[in-house]
C-alpha cells in the first residue's frame, strides 16, 4: 500500500512541478536568447527558471550584487505568482486521488507524502541552483512550502472541515481585501500619467514590456495589501526609514516600477475614513456569528487576526538593497491595527444596541 501511494504521489509531484517550471524555462530561455549573453552558457536561463519557480513559492534569496558584490536580500516577492503553484498542486492532488481510486483510507497518507516530496524537491532545486551571487534560502522552504502544499492538498477531494470560525474569519479578510482592490483600481486610473512615465523610464522594449506587464500583474496583490495597510492607518514603506500613511508621509525616492506610480504624494487625513470601514467590517463579523454563539465569534476574530498576520508577513520584505530593506506593510503594525479595529467593531456591535435598549 505504501509503495503504491509513494509511486503515485512522486509521479504527480513531478508533473505538478513541470506544469509550472517548463513554461518558466521557455520564457527564461527566450529572454536570455533575446538579450544575449557574454558567456553563452545555457545553464544561466535554466538556473534563472529555478529561481523564478522558487520565488513563486515565496522563497527568499541572499544576494551578492555585482560588480561590487554588495550584500542584498530579496524577500518582497509577487503574491500573484502563488496562483500557479497552487493550481499545479491542486491538479496533482486531484490526479493522485483519481489514481488511488478515491480510496479514502489512502488520502491522508497521499496528501502527506505529496507535500513532503514536493518540499524535498524544492529544497534540492534551491541547493543545486545556488551560485556565489544568488543563494535561495533553502532552510526556509520547509516552513513555507510544506504548509502551502498541505493546506492546498486539503482543499481537494474530500475536504477537511475547518469549521465555521475559519469560514467567517476568512470571509472578513476577503471582504477587506476586495474593498482594497477596488480602491487600488481607482487609484491606478487617477495616477495613470505617473504609471505611464515610470514605464517609459524603463524603456523595456517589446519582450521586456511584455515581461514587465506580467510582473506588474503578479505584484498587484502586494499593492492591494499595501492599500489595505494605508487605509487602515498602519501605512506601508518603500525603503528604509520611510512611511506612507494618511497621518504621516516620509519618502526618499521610489524605484522605477509602474505600480508605484499610484502612491499618494503626501498626507491625506481624509483617507483615515478607511478605519471606519474596517471597524464596520468587524461589526459585520459580529452580526454574522453572534446568532451562533459567542465562542464562534471570538474564534472567528482570532482566526481573522492570524490570517492578517500571515498576509502582513507575505506583503512585506526586502527588495535587493539595504536602502530598500523595508518594503510593504509592517507585519506587526498591520496585524495590530487590523486586529484592533476589527475587535472595536465587534465590541460596538455587541454593546451599542444594549446601551440603546437601556436608555
Amino acid at each position: 500500500m505504501f509503495s503504491r501511494v509513494l509511486g503515485t504521489t512522486l509521479v504527480q509531484v513531478t508533473r505538478s512541478i513541470a506544469f509550472v517550471l517548463l513554461p518558466i524555462s521557455f520564457i527564461a530561455i527566450l529572454a536570455w536568447a533575446t538579450a544575449g549573453s557574454a558567456t553563452g552558457n545555457t545553464g544561466d536561463p535554466l538556473r534563472a527558471a529555478l529561481w523564478i519557480w522558487l520565488g513563486a513559492h515565496q522563497i527568499p534569496f541572499n544576494l551578492q550584487l555585482p560588480p561590487a558584490n554588495i550584500t542584498g536580500y530579496l524577500s518582497y516577492l509577487p503574491l500573484g505568482a502563488l496562483v500557479f503553484p497552487i493550481l499545479a498542486i491542486r491538479s496533482g492532488i486531484a490526479r493522485t486521488i483519481d489514481r488511488l481510486d478515491n480510496d479514502s483510507s489512502l488520502l491522508p497518507l497521499a496528501r502527506t507524502l505529496f507535500a513532503v516530496e514536493y518540499t524535498v524537491i524544492a529544497m534540492l532545486f534551491a541547493f543545486f541552483s545556488a551560485t556565489s551571487a544568488v543563494k535561495p534560502v533553502w532552510y526556509l522552504i520547509p516552513a513555507l512550502t510544506l504548509p502551502l502544499t498541505l493546506v492546498t492538498a486539503a482543499t481537494v477531494g474530500r475536504r477537511l472541515i475547518f469549521g465555521q470560525a475559519a469560514l467567517y474569519g476568512s470571509r472578513v479578510l476577503s471582504l477587506l481585501l476586495g474593498i482594497a482592490s477596488i480602491i487600488f483600481g481607482i487609484s491606478i486610473f487617477m495616477h495613470l500619467h505617473m504609471v505611464k512615465v515610470l514605464t517609459l523610464v524603463l524603456q523595456p522594449g517589446i519582450l521586456g514590456g511584455f515581461l514587465l506587464l506580467i510582473l506588474n500583474i503578479l505584484y498587484i496583490p502586494n499593492a492591494v495589501v499595501a492599500t489595505l495597510g494605508y487605509f487602515s492607518g498602519a501605512g506601508f514603506a518603500i525603503g528604509k526609514g520611510t512611511i506612507i500613511a494618511p497621518w504621516s508621509f516620509h519618502l526618499h525616492s521610489i524605484p522605477a516600477f509602474p505600480l508605484l506610480g499610484t502612491i499618494p504624494s503626501g498626507k491625506s487625513l481624509i483617507s483615515l475614513f478607511g478605519i471606519a470601514i474596517v471597524i464596520f467590517t468587524g461589526a459585520l463579523l459580529a452580526s454574522w456569528t453572534i446568532a451562533l454563539n459567542t465562542k464562534i465569534l471570538v474564534q472567528s476574530l482570532v482566526i481573522a487576526t492570524i490570517i492578517t498576520a500571515l498576509i502582513g508577513y507575505l506583503g512585506s520584505g526586502a527588495l535587493l538593497t539595504a536602502s530598500m530593506s523595508a518594503v510593504g506593510v509592517s507585519p506587526w503594525k498591520f496585524t495590530l491595527t487590523i486586529g484592533a479595529e476589527l475587535g472595536l467593531g465587534v465590541l460596538l456591535a455587541l454593546y451599542v444596541p444594549r446601551l440603546g435598549r437601556r436608555s
